[in-house]
């Protein structure tokens, strides 16, 4: 198994993407602990990973990750606990369309919060634990953070003007992370999801159009699925991805080309 042996930690853990990476790294043999707010979520993704195992595979740790106290607690049960953590999978955020110019302040800062300062809160007090046992092991090899990015950090949307910026950051903080890690042998990637499908409680006909949309104005004609975008995660966390650090992985199904 590519992570038997490892710690690995998700943030928003508790659905779509943050589930699938979960419940991949789990099935290749990797302890997961899931972060989230939601604690009745978590709880149920670390179940559906638990039930299908005699040793608990996961465990759920429920927080704020753009508190700072919070992110600081789940670093300090991290090492208390498990004395060590090789995989950090930034995935937490939250969406919002409105306008530039009505854009209220507090929605800029709602959104710049959820989805950059998250990835640098976590990625500054876990990459400190990550730094400082990898110098104890003298720079071994198997560390890796993954920021999750969007299409949108490329091509801006004109009803996203907030989340646009946002995801743009993560891609460049990711890189210049990257810079500062590589000679702790810890690499730092991002991916860049596409339109992915979500389960929602009712489909109804704007739904219908917008998936249409994407169909017309993807090359490979459909929205992408959660767990597709977290193979490309899990491999970015690998081993096998071992001589890549500070790239931005594309996962759009062909959405910015055409």
């Amino acid at each position: 198994m590519r992570f038997a042996q490892r710690i690995a930690l998700i943030t928003g853990a508790g659905s779509g993407i943050g589930k699938e990476v979960a419940i991949r790294l789990a099935q290749e043999g990797a302890k997961v602990v899931l972060v989230g707010r939601q604690k009745l979520k978590l709880e149920a993704v670390a179940t559906e990973i638990n039930k299908t195992k005699k040793i608990p595979m996961a465990e759920i740790f429920q927080a704020d990750v753009t508190d700072e106290e919070d992110v600081q607690e789940l670093s300090d049960y991290i090492r208390i606990h498990f004395g060590d953590l090789h995989i950090l999978v930034n995935n937490a955020g939250s969406y919002q369309c409105s306008k530039a110019l009505e854009t209220l302040e507090g929605e800029w800062d709602d959104i710049q919060s959820a989805n950059l300062r998250s990835i640098f809160l976590v990625s500054k007090v876990l990459g400190n634990l990550m730094v400082l046992q990898s110098k104890e092991e003298n720079r071994r090899q198997g560390r890796a953070i993954v920021n999750v990015a969007s299409i949108s950090g490329h091509q801006s949307g004109a009803l996203i003007p907030h989340y646009s910026a946002a995801k743009a950051g993560v891609i460049n903080f990711t890189k210049s992370l990257a810079l500062e890690l590589a000679p702790y042998g810890i690499r730092v990637n991002s991916v860049s999801p596409g339109i992915v499908d979500a389960p929602l409680p009712e489909k109804g006909l704007q739904y219908e159009k917008f998936v249409k949309m994407i169909e017309e104005n993807t090359a490979l004609g459909r929205m992408g699925e959660a767990s597709e975008i977290a193979n490309v995660i899990v491999f970015a966390a690998s081993e096998e991805a071992s001589y890549m650090t500070g790239s931005d992985i594309l996962v759009d199904g062909g959405w910015i080309m055409k």
